[in-house]
């Protein structure tokens, strides 16, 4: 289905011109071509056709608009013709003349004729029916708006039309929109073949081949803004993917890089155990480090940090562990006991944001008891810097102590804090194939001894994850080992180890080996969604590679088989299947223990892995070129493999598997043999001989050029067949592919979109739009494709899991394309470029399928017996299929394919040159569906087969011969390249290009001694003959290399560089015209392995050579210069145009010249050179003395492109002129591009308002964190008027308020305060409470020192940082709540946000934090004190400002030869040998009048005006230097000694006696004064060195500054201006010129217009009016008049000021990176400093600032410990079994272990209760700032001086058990943190366990501010389950005393004078029993059993009666008897 229009003539046209027409339909735009001086009529006679997928409505426009065409300025439009279609689709064909109407819609004269066909389908082209393609319910159609303004203004304005028809304007819009999309696709999938077939003329094929590309462009461009020339450059190349092949050549991973891992343990927590001696232990793979010891104690505080350095591959590194574990007292003797571990990989750190986790609490658990829970936590910080990584360390300062554990554990996002244990179980079935492992020699001693021959490898399998490992048994002489084992591992889920390793290895006792490795990503085979699944995979086969299968005892490429680097062979397959379990720890059987556990498992069947399939896998060799010329002379053959199917060493034929079936016998005999014998018969017969021909017969090469050759192919090509069987998975490898297609489609639409941002052309954002429309189509697509095959046999869980969450995923893609496309804006292209950059991401992650089912193909190219070079091709690239998604993408398709060199080799040069370049045609797929393997081959050919006789017209032929040849002519049009690499010692190369084509060879000429070679040449290759159909080749043509080399004088170039291209290609009989030809010159990017090493500037055509020969192809002119000889120039079509530019260079000086060949560099000059013009300075006469250049400007004139991304470098270069007019190089830059330097006149009118304003709101930003606070656009009418800014009296950075109202009409100012009637309240208030409440508001004067001002300032920093972030957060989440509620179709206004828009969030801060300060109390927090402030800079100074080149430039000067370094983002710094400082600025010619008429013009000067002059000048430097922090350590013991360096010019301080003992984090605080002459000194050195007490001192690392920039730059970075003016205190003005001063000097300068002081505190300066105070106060506090506040406003205003404002430096701290030379690109530490610079011509600046560190206050703390009640009760009683305890009472100050202090004992307490009285005196130093106690004392007896520690102040009390003959028993302790801690309970009783579990909840008190507080706290331990008990209260007594006050009140330790205290009152049982035995017998016995001994008593009596009677009865009973 096509519309054809076919544009005839446009008549009545006014006036003469250029002419041009646009025809627009379905909002798809042409252009047709220009038609140059039309008077009135323009005869365009073109065609234009539009294939489309859609039937055409009869409601559908077509829209013409012809211009006026300009080179320079936007098209005209001269009218526009809009027709609706209704009657074309009726008729079908139509001529129209009519005439076009204006923008006013009333028609005009000019008539326009045209014809129109539209033919419905032709049945050439496969049409889907319009739901298939968007499957897009109708009701949701609306939704695609369609870009184009046509459409719209089509339908309103539509001339022809009733106006009732707009009621169907939503219908058509839907119904065009499909067309479009659907005529998009077709254009990519219609076949290229049906296209050349339906070419009525030539001219439509033109325009469809316009309109294909236009269509990959996804929409019209506007005539406005857009040559014609560049349409075509843009809709033919943009698409890179077409004329840019991108190949890459070096492999790039398996090389080691450099890392460093650093770990701060800070502290740790809750840790599990009773009074335990805890250390640290980091562990990272082999190499561990322990923290010092801290004693009894569970919550030590360590802060001790530890670096690691790896040089390893970056899979190496990031697979190791990294460990941390707690061991409780570890001493020399003892390894101590384990508490508990956590471990992650390196590679979860360094996938974090900034690679780093910092200030996180890493989770403890103990490995041997998984029931056990958690054991502790450790707050650490963990980084990993590799090289180049810039690490963004928060600010050290005060940071709070985040005591929210919970909320801040060491786990990356979205993993859940809770994690549980769970086992993973690998289960490994079997390994196939396998190779030998010992050589044949080995193989026949054994068959000597055992007498038979043996398979000769002994494998088992090694699984190794979260640094434990368990391996398999051994099968003994194996090559189809079965094992059937499964290996448990026990760990953490979520793991934080990403990789699970499994590994084939051969059993020896001399070396054991690997024989292959595969890695498990373990996020491949989860999910962790909502629905999502944990880790599974398998049964499934993985496949492994390594090096090439023949044996031999040192194998080189041994590396490739543990798995780092690609494998270069097929080495094994090996049966796995992974689960994981998640185990409830409270079950009773479970085993505890993380051990390794080894289990065998039941077989698994044969089918469970999928069923056996036949594959049939063809390859056809159609050019094998650019072969090495070191293996040129011996035939060479290319062999191809499949898994071990084609090797010729060990090749298999049939699967072993069916061998053995056969043997065996068993159930499945006959489903084998039916699988055998029951194919086709014609397959069945030729089964039989039908062998694999795995290689290409050999064949010597002949030589192309003098570095490659070539096998003489020709017309006879050679082919290779393969049969293999394996599982029959294609189902995995079809869905990667359809994956992989999309996200190519993708990335191909995004590199447009880049490139059409970064080339500044026209309308990214509806190539943007384009991009997501197919995204989201083709998303669409996959789930219908995707879905099939359900029930394959051998399909696992993983299989049908990753299908569902794939299915998601895409699904949910496809809606947020839509969405996303709906937003995208001109404003916002690049944020959505972002956001869909993450797609690309997220599809080539679920592309990479990771159960393998065939193994990958390799081809190698086999010489003289020897294999030399390979190339791996994944089979699902060339896996066919029958649905055109799922084609592989190089499936029968002819691909150019490199071979590289094995492993290692291929590293550095060796793996640069090309091994060999082939041709090739591959095609793999079920031998069912072997009828197409040859479709793709380009057609003309004749089969070749081996076999003769009948029955074998399936067998595939061995060789093709093409009888049809194409002849052609190429044209290489070899412009420019530039940034070249340097390949010689001058620093230069001498470079040529050579341009490979088929099995051609040209060079471009040499051009010496440049880096950016203008060679203008056009390279033609005549009569290259090429194979196959013309259409095909028309369509894609053969890649070009391009090699670029340095010509040496002696021995062989040397290569530089390669790229890739593709020709345009024009058929005989097609016209050599626009839109295609000629082409565009374009950029290519230039690769030297994998670094980039260049552009080439080139354009290359490829015209077909008909029956007429070269006669009929375009002219070439010739040679038009004599001087040139034969080299043809680039012809005219092709050049760029040129226009006259002129360039002004300013000379400033050379700086830092390095010796030449050991001269020093006397008289140099500087040459400047562009586009073969240049000027030369003014020779320097002497270097040492005066490095300047006496003459500032010059300038010369040249030709250059229009277009300036066309523009060719600028050489700068510098040479030494010695005696007798020799010239020695010294160094040479290029500048690579001139934009930044192309002057552009002011523009009068704008009055710089547009600037000013874009420079305040970055500035509020800067200050306020977010540049909401001012509103943006305000309505500018006269530029005339003045402006106020007004500045509040007190003036505070953080200024929410002051609203910069522009009221331009008059001269008053309006001043907008937002909340002017608050700040009066608060004003009264603070009067009204100045009597309570003072020393909260305003801290004393006499206080406050430099510090104060430097930690209040980070303070404000924090704060900004962390509002930043919340408002980027807020960002995000505002856009995701967009996109969902556009999804869900909200608005997102209606949609209920978090808090208010951030405007207004600003402003509620404000106000609510001014409520909070007015109404005291009602803030936990007292409000911040008013301290004046500076800028805390987390960066260099530099940065903020652009390197401080605001006019003056520093280049680099190299020479020497370009390191070859991985990345290219470190500079090599040694290369540089100077810097040369001047400047360039370009324009052209001619320029305006006005610029060279303003007052004052110096000629002389040209555009560098009013720039100072370049004579020496004497300057005072004071650097202050405030602290370092993060120092990499220096000594053994994981420390350093610091000390300052300080070095520039000539002078040097050492500072070497200050050295701050075993500190990474030292505080210098010391100012330094050099005096320095510029230019000759001007780069200062800040070194930090460690000191050594012997041996020399070793350099931690320095930072180096270029003063002299500072010193000149506009933005006065002398002296930092400050945030208010003051004479004395504190914040005393630094600078000696007062604010006034500088002012009027900088008016001055800037030619402005004041400054004028009006009353009132006004300030008038330029057209603007600024407020402030103006009174100050000086010593004696006396106010007075100044104008100094005044002008101090302005210049922190100066950015606000027109035309010359720009921000001036505040006064500031830079915190700067330290790097060492031996260790470059790695950060060694920072430094916090900033410098001043003072002339000395002026007066002298005061005495520096005094920031020495803040020496620690001394003080007292008394703890009187009263009572203690409910202790817990230990003892048992020897003779009563009665419960007691000896309580005492023991505390010590946090870290001062050793002065802990003891109570007495109150013995045998049998209620808990124990009476003390009894007085801790703890003396010590603290540092109020960072609330931190100081103590010194020596590390070790062995110490040499004493180590500073750093502790927070805590104080820990603990209650014990006395015991006389055992260790005394730990009870309970409680932990107070003296700056925050729970006030004490009024009484025993309500003292209760909540004060240590809810301590956040509770209000806390600070003893530095309370001094004395008395109350009951809680003792606290956990007992066996982990819980916290109450174990005892205690009432004491704090009291805090000043050292001073303690010395005037002293009182005595325990209950000793002076103050003793009394004797508790304690009961008497508390005395010793053997000591009072009657008394303690009368508490113990008495006491409790007087009732039972006055029974026993009682008792005792009645016996004693009873017996006594029955003792004397019988007596008297005879004497009664007897009656005597």
């Amino acid at each position: 289905m096509a519309l054809v229009v076919y544009l005839k003539t446009v008549t009545e046209l006014r006036g003469k011109g250029d002419r041009i027409a646009k025809v627009t339909f379905r909002g798809l735009s042409f252009f047709s071509r220009v038609l140059e001086n039309c008077e009135d009529e323009a005869r365009f006679e073109q065609a234009f056709r539009w294939p489309i997928g859609s039937q055409v409505d009869g409601d559908e426009m077509l829209e013409i608009q012809v211009f006026n065409y300009s080179k320079v300025f936007t098209n005209r439009l001269i009218g526009t013709f809009r027709m609706v279609l209704q009657k074309v689709v009726e008729e079908g064909h139509l001529e129209v003349s009519d005439t076009l109407i204006d923008d006013n819609n009333t028609a005009i004269r000019t008539n326009i004729s045209i014809e129109i066909k539209y033919q419905t389908m032709d049945g050439s082209v496969k049409v889907w029916s319009d739901g298939e393609f968007l499957d897009i319910p109708d009701d949701c159609d609306g939704t695609f708006q369609f870009e184009t303004d046509s459409l719209l203004s089509g339908r309103s304005q539509s001339s022809g039309t009733s106006p009732g028809r707009s009621i169907h304007g939503i219908p058509t819009f839907r119904k065009t929109g499909k067309g479009v999309f659907s005529a998009m696709k077709l254009g990519k999938t219609r076949s290229s073949k049906d296209d050349h077939k339906k070419g009525d003329d030539p001219a439509i094929l033109d325009a469809e081949d316009l309109d294909r590309k236009a269509m990959r462009l996804g929409s019209g461009l506007d005539p406005d803004t857009i040559s014609l020339a560049s349409v075509t450059a843009v809709t033919t190349n943009v698409s890179n993917k077409r004329s840019k092949p991108d190949i890459k050549m070096e492999p790039s991973s398996g090389r080691p890089v450099d890392y460093q891992i650093s770990v701060t343990v800070i502290e740790a927590r809750q840790l599990i155990g009773l009074n335990m001696d805890p250390v640290v232990c980091v562990e990272i793979g082999e190499d561990k480090k322990y923290t010092s010891m801290k004693e009894s104690t569970n919550c030590p505080y360590y802060n001790e940090y530890f670096v690691f350095d790896f040089h390893v591959p970056p899979d190496v590194m990031f697979d190791k562990i990294l460990k941390i574990s707690v061991i409780h007292s570890k001493n020399l003797l003892r390894s101590g006991t384990l508490v508990g571990t956590f471990k992650l990989d390196v590679g979860t750190v360094y996938s974090q944001p900034e690679h780093q986790f910092h200030h996180k609490w890493a989770m403890l658990s103990d490995p041997d008891d998984i029931t056990a829970g958690c054991k502790g936590y450790v707050k650490c910080d963990i980084a990993v810097v590799g090289k180049g990584d810039n690490i963004k360390t928060p600010h050290k300062a005060n940071e709070p102590d985040e005591d929210d554990i919970e909320g801040n554990l060491l786990l990356p996002e979205g993993v859940p804090s809770e994690r549980q244990w769970a086992r993973f179980y690998v289960k490994i079935y079997r390994a196939e194939g396998l190779p030998k492992m010992n050589t044949s020699i080995m193989a026949n001693v054994k068959k000597a001894f055992i007498g038979e021959n043996r398979d000769l490898v002994d494998p088992y399998v090694l699984v190794q994850f979260a640094g434990q490992k368990g391996k398999t048994s051994v099968q003994k002489s194996s090559y189809e080992p079965i094992w059937n084992e499964q290996v448990v591992f026990t760990e953490m889920f979520p793991p934080l180890c990403r990789r699970l390793k499994v590994q084939i290895r051969d059993s020896d006792k001399v070396n054991d080996v690997a024989i292959g490795t595969h890695f498990i990503d373990l996020r491949k085979i989860a999910n962790d969604g909502d629905k999502g699944f944990l880790p599974t995979m398998g049964p499934a086969w993985v496949n492994m590679y390594g090096s090439t299968r023949n044996y031999t005892l040192m194998d080189e490429h041994q590396d490739l088989n543990e798995g780092l680097g690609e494998g270069v062979s097929f080495r094994a397959r090996l049966l796995i299947s992974v689960a994981v379990e998640i185990l409830d720890t409270s079950s009773t059987e479970i085993i505890s223990s993380t051990e390794v556990q080894m289990e065998p498992v039941s077989n698994i069947s044969e089918s469970a892995t999928g069923k056996m399939e036949e594959f049939f896998l063809f390859g056809s060799f159609l050019e094998a070129t650019m072969i090495d010329r070191k293996i040129g002379d011996k035939p060479i053959s290319f062999e191809v493999t499949i898994g071990n199917y084609g090797n010729q060493i060990d090749g298999v034929s049939k699967p072993a598997s069916a061998k053995k079936k056969k043997e065996g016998g068993g159930e499945s005999e006959e489903e084998e043999s039916e699988l055998i014998h029951n194919s086709s018969d014609e397959e069945a017969e030729d089964d039989g001989d039908l062998m694999s021909v795995p290689s290409t017969p050999p064949m010597k090469p002949v030589i192309t050029d003098r570095n490659y050759f070539h096998l003489p192919y020709f017309e006879k090509k050679p082919c290779i067949y393969i049969k293999s069987w394996w599982q029959d998975q294609r189902r995995r490898l079809y869905n990667s592919n359809i994956m992989d297609k999309i996200a190519d489609k993708l990335e191909e639409g995004l590199n447009d979109v880049q490139e059409i941002i970064k080339t500044e052309k026209a309308y990214p954002e509806r190539r943007l739009r384009g991009v997501l429309e197919e995204l989201s189509t083709s998303c669409s697509r996959f789930l219908t494709l995707a879905n099939k095959d359900q029930n394959l046999s051998g399909r696992t869980k993983l299989d049908r899991e990753r299908l569902k969450s794939c299915m998601r995923e895409m699904e949910s893609m496809a809606q947020q394309a839509k969405t996303i496309r709906s937003q995208v804006k001109r404003n916002t292209v690049r944020d959505k470029l972002k956001l869909v950059l993450n797609f690309l991401h997220r599809l080539r992650f679920l592309a990479d399928e990771p159960q393998h089912s065939i193994p990958d193909v390799f081809i190698w190219m086999i010489s003289n017996n020897k294999r030399i070079a390979y190339a791996r091709i994944p089979s699902k690239d060339i896996l066919f299929s029958i649905v055109d998604e799922e084609i592989g993408k190089d499936c029968g398709k002819v691909k150019a394919v490199f071979l590289r060199l094995p492993g290692k080799k291929g590293f550095g040069p060796a793996g640069w040159t090309v091994q060999a370049k082939l041709e090739m045609y591959l095609w793999l797929g079920l031998n069912k569906q072997r009828k197409d393997f040859l479709s793709g081959l380009p057609s003309g050919f004749e089969e070749n087969k081996a076999v003769k006789g009948i029955g074998i017209q399936a067998v595939p032929p061995i060789s093709l011969v093409y009888n049809m040849k194409q002849v052609f002519q190429l044209r290489a049009h070899m412009y420019q390249a530039r940034s070249l690499f340097a390949a010689d010692n001058s620093g230069l190369s001498d470079p040529f290009a050579r341009v490979f084509f088929s099995t051609h060879s040209q060079v471009t000429e040499v051009l010496s001694e440049t880096l950016c070679p203008t060679w203008d040449q056009l390279l033609v290759f005549d009569n290259v003959e090429l194979y196959g159909e013309a259409g095909e080749l028309r369509d894609d043509p053969p890649i070009i290399v391009i090699e670029l080399y340095d010509q040496d004088t002696v021995g062989k170039a040397e290569f530089i560089g390669r790229t890739f291209a593709k020709p345009l290609t024009k058929m005989v009989d097609e016209h050599y015209g626009p839109p295609r030809f000629p082409p565009q010159l374009e950029y290519y990017q230039i690769y030297r392995g994998n670094c980039t090493a260049g552009d080439l500037l080139a354009a290359f055509e490829l015209l077909q050579i008909g029956p007429a020969g070269r006669a009929a192809l375009p002219p070439i002119d010739g040679p038009t210069d004599s001087d040139r000889g034969p080299i043809l120039p680039v012809p005219l079509g092709i050049r760029p145009v040129l226009s006259r530019y002129r360039i002004e260079v300013l000379f400033w000086g050379l700086r830092d010249l390095k010796r030449i060949n050991l001269a020093q560099v006397d008289r140099p000059r500087v040459d400047i050179e562009c586009a073969g013009k240049g000027v030369q300075s003014a020779l320097i006469q002497n270097y040492k003395k005066n490095p300047n250049f006496s003459t500032l400007v010059k300038w010369f004139e040249v030709d250059l492109p229009e277009n300036e991304l066309l523009h060719p470098p600028l050489n700068i270069r510098v040479v030494d002129c010695r005696a007798f007019g020799r010239y020695t190089l010294v160094g040479s830059h290029a500048v690579t591009s001139l934009r930044k330097f192309i002057y552009s006149p002011p523009d009068k009118t704008a009055n710089n308002w547009a600037h000013t304003a874009r420079l305040a709101n970055g500035y509020m930003a800067l200050t306020n964190g977010t540049s909401h606070s001012r509103p943006h656009s305000r309505p500018i009418s006269h530029p005339s008027g003045d402006i106020v800014v007004n500045m509040d009296p007190e003036p505070n950075i953080k200024k929410m308020d002051t609203v910069v109202k522009i009221d331009a009409t008059t001269d008053a100012v309006v001043k907008v305060d937002l909340n002017e009637d608050e700040k009066e309240k608060e004003k009264k208030k603070k009067k009204k409470k100045k009597g309570e409440d003072l020393e909260e508001e305003e801290p004393d004067e006499s206080m406050l020192d430099w510090w104060s001002k430097y930690f209040a300032s980070i303070e404000t920093m924090m704060e900004n940082l962390r509002a930043q972030e919340a408002a980027l957060a807020e960002a995000e989440e505002r856009e995701d709540l967009e996109i969902a509620a556009e999804s869900a179709e909200i608005k997102a206004d209606e949609f209920p946000m978090k808090g208010t828009k951030p405007k207004e969030k600003s402003k509620d801060k404000k106000s609510s934090k001014d409520k909070k300060k007015n109404h005291d109390g009602t803030e936990k927090r007292p409000p911040k004190p008013k301290v004046d402030e500076l800028m805390v800079y987390n960066k260099e100074l530099e940065c903020e400002y652009g390197n401080f080149e605001d006019w003056l430039h520093t280049f680099n000067l190299y020479r020497g030869k370009a390191g070859d370094d991985d990345d290219n983002n470190v500079v090599d710094d040694d290369r540089i040998v100077g810097r040369f400082k001047g400047s360039l600025c370009m324009y052209k010619l001619p320029l305006s009048e006005e610029i060279t008429r303003e007052a004052g013009f110096d000629p002389n000067m040209g555009m560098f005006q009013s720039i100072p002059h370049n004579d020496p000048i004497n300057v005072l430097i004071r650097i202050y230097i405030i602290r370092a922090t993060d120092l990499h350590p220096a000594d053994i013991n994981g420390k350093a000694d610091p000390y300052i360096v300080i070095r520039l010019g000539k002078s040097e301080i050492r500072d070497k006696e200050n050295y701050i003992s075993k500190q990474l984090n030292p505080v210098f605080g010391k100012s330094f004064d050099i005096e320095a002459t510029f230019p000759m000194e001007s780069m200062l050195t800040v070194a930090v060195y460690d000191w050594d007490l012997v041996g020399t001192d070793d350099l931690i690392g320095e930072t180096k500054i270029d003063l002299e920039n500072r010193y000149y730059s506009k933005h006065r970075a002398t002296c930092g201006i400050a945030s208010n003016y003051s004479v004395h205190g504190y914040n005393v003005w630094r600078d000696p010129q007062k604010p006034t001063q500088i002012l009027a000097k900088l008016c001055k300068e800037g030619k402005l217009d004041g400054p004028h002081y009006g009353p009132g505190g006004k300030v008038k300066v330029a057209n603007r009016i600024f407020l402030g105070p103006t009174e100050m106060e000086d010593e004696s506090g006396l106010k007075k008049q100044t104008e100094e506040h005044l002008a101090l406003t302005v210049l922190r205003h100066w950015e606000e000021i027109p035309r010359v404002g720009c921000k001036l430096i505040p006064e500031h701290v830079e915190t700067r990176p330290l790097l060492n030379p031996d260790k470059p690109g790695i950060e060694q530490g920072r430094i916090e400093m900033w410098v001043d610079m003072f002339p000395m011509d002026v007066p002298a600046p005061g005495p520096a600032i005094d920031i020495s560190p803040r020496k620690p206050k001394r003080y007292e703390l008394r703890v009187i410990i009263w009572n203690t009640d409910e202790v817990i009760l230990e003892d048992d009683d020897y003779f009563t079994g009665e419960k007691s305890s000896d309580i005492f009472v023991r505390g010590w100050l946090k870290g001062q272990q050793e002065d802990k202090q003891d109570t007495d004992v109150h013995y045998h307490s049998l209620t808990g209760e124990g009476n003390f009285n009894w007085r801790f005196v703890f003396p010590f130093d603290y540092l109020m700032a960072e609330e931190k106690i100081v103590i010194s004392k020596k590390e070790s007896m062995f110490s040499w001086d004493e180590t500073e520690y750093k502790i927070p102040a805590r104080l820990t009390l603990q209650v014990w058990d006395a015991d006389h003959f055992s260790a005394d028993d730990f009870l309970g302790a409680i932990e107070l943190d003296l700056n925050k801690f729970p006030r004490g309970a009024k009484t025993a009783k309500q003292c209760s366990l909540n004060m240590v579990l809810k301590e956040h909840e509770l209000p806390t008190i600070s003893i530095f501010k309370q001094k004395r507080v008395k109350g009951w706290w809680p003792f606290v331990a956990r007992d066996e389950n982990d819980e916290f008990e109450l174990t005892g209260k205690v009432e004491a007594e704090l009291h805090l005393m000043t050292a001073e006050e303690a010395e005037k009140s002293p009182v005595g330790l325990g209950r000793n004078e002076p103050e003793p205290l009394e004797k508790p009152n304690r009961p008497d049982t508390s005395l010793m029993w053997f000591m009072n035995p009657l008394k303690s017998i009368r508490y113990f016995i008495w006491h409790n059993y007087r009732w039972l001994i006055l029974k026993a008593l009682a008792l005792l009596l009645l016996l004693l009666l009873v017996g006594l009677f029955l003792y004397s009865i019988p007596g008297y009973l005879v004497k009664k008897l007897l009656g005597a």
